[in-house]
């Protein structure tokens, strides 16, 4: 019996010897990646970060890019998705997050991420200046616009309650709140002959003073006034478009002057190389401008980077006369220091001073 027993170890013993060694030269011929190995395999992981606006046009996007890559290369994409507010976003990135690419709602929220070492690449290089999508800062009002919102002078009346989410997370906010301070420098040049930064901020603060609540994100504003908060939401045009055509009642007011909203994204070089998928990363990045892709932008209330498309779809949007872009405040540059800096407008605004 013992006898027996030590044979079967001895048996068992040299079993697992050779599969080890069998095992061991096997590993010698993968890749050192697991990425690098799926991707071989077949299939690849693109990681998104993204801001939450453009999450239901990438329900329709992402198929499209998927199709197109299998068709380009035999090879199958898989996403793995992430949506937060903007500024939410970007910080989840630049503290370790590894998306692959991020589309995010400014310029300022990639140089979160750059400075952070994880995007070593010149982004705005890209055509476009590196932007995907735009829109316009607007009014929405529930249906029948029971208040007579005209224009921002009428967000100033006491008995109007506005929504808009908070800047210090929320991209989309930042707009919102540039979108106010430049019509205030547009009506007292107006008014006055010359913009008049103190002016600007008067009439920034006279609005927030009647600020229901300051949401994360754009999404979350949304989702409070359509639960009843407020009488009107500023936001992003595209924003309501979305809602309307998936039957939410909203009537949308164009302010006279109000800011053109652009929308960039980028690889996020650091993580793509790490994982091996700068190739399908960039590819991605270089779809969404294309017009397959922009005119699902459209679709779900997007202004279009690309000129053909834009042609096609001029109709279905206004163009305000006072119009302006973030230039006409000074640049993101400027913009951060004079509006989101600690002593900057915004803050003093909060503050009451």
């Amino acid at each position: 019996m013992n006898i027996n027993r030590r044979a079967s170890r001895r048996i068992a013993v040299l079993l697992l010897a050779v599969l080890l060694l069998i095992t061991a030269g096997c590993g010698k011929e993968k890749p050192e990646s697991s990425t690098n190995s799926t991707a071989q395999d077949g299939d690849v992981t693109l990681v998104i970060g993204a801001y939450s606006v453009v999450k239901d046009a990438f329900s329709e996007v992402l198929p499209q890019f998927q199709a197109y890559w299998k068709e380009q290369t035999g090879q199958k994409v898989v996403f793995q998705e992430s949506y937060e507010a903007s500024g939410t976003q970007a910080r989840a990135i630049a503290g370790g997050f590894e998306a692959d690419v991020a589309i995010l709602a400014m310029d300022g929220d990639l140089d979160k991420i750059t400075d952070a070492g994880f995007i070593t690449s010149d982004w705005k290089a890209q055509p476009n200046h590196g932007l995907v999508t735009k829109s316009i800062v607007v009014l929405g009002t529930r249906e029948g616009n029971p208040k007579g919102i005209k224009d921002w002078d009428d967000l100033t009346r006491k008995d109007v309650k506005v929504l808009y989410p908070n800047p210090k997370t929320s991209g989309g906010a930042q707009w919102d709140i540039n979108a106010i301070y430049g019509a205030g420098l547009k009506k007292s040049e107006a008014e006055m002959g010359t913009k008049d930064p103190e002016f600007a901020k008067k009439y920034l603060a006279s609005i927030h003073e009647n600020v229901e609540s300051l949401d994360k994100s754009g999404r979350a504003s949304m989702a409070a006034f359509e639960y009843g908060v407020g009488d009107v939401i500023v936001t992003y045009e595209n924003e309501l478009l979305g809602r309307i055509m998936n039957g939410v009642k909203y009537d949308i007011v164009i302010p006279k002057s109000t800011i053109l909203i652009e929308n960039p994204a980028a690889v996020v070089d650091k993580n793509a190389d790490k994982h091996g998928t700068r190739k399908v990363a960039e590819a991605f990045i270089s779809y969404l401008q294309s017009e397959e892709a922009q005119r699902i932008f459209v679709k779900y209330g997007f202004r279009s980077v690309n000129e053909k498309v834009a042609a096609e779809s001029k109709d279905k949007y206004v163009e305000p006369d006072g119009l302006f872009d973030i230039g006409y405040l000074g640049g993101w540059k400027e913009v951060r220091q004079t509006l989101y800096s600690k002593k900057g407008v915004w803050y003093q605004v909060l503050a009451g001073i």
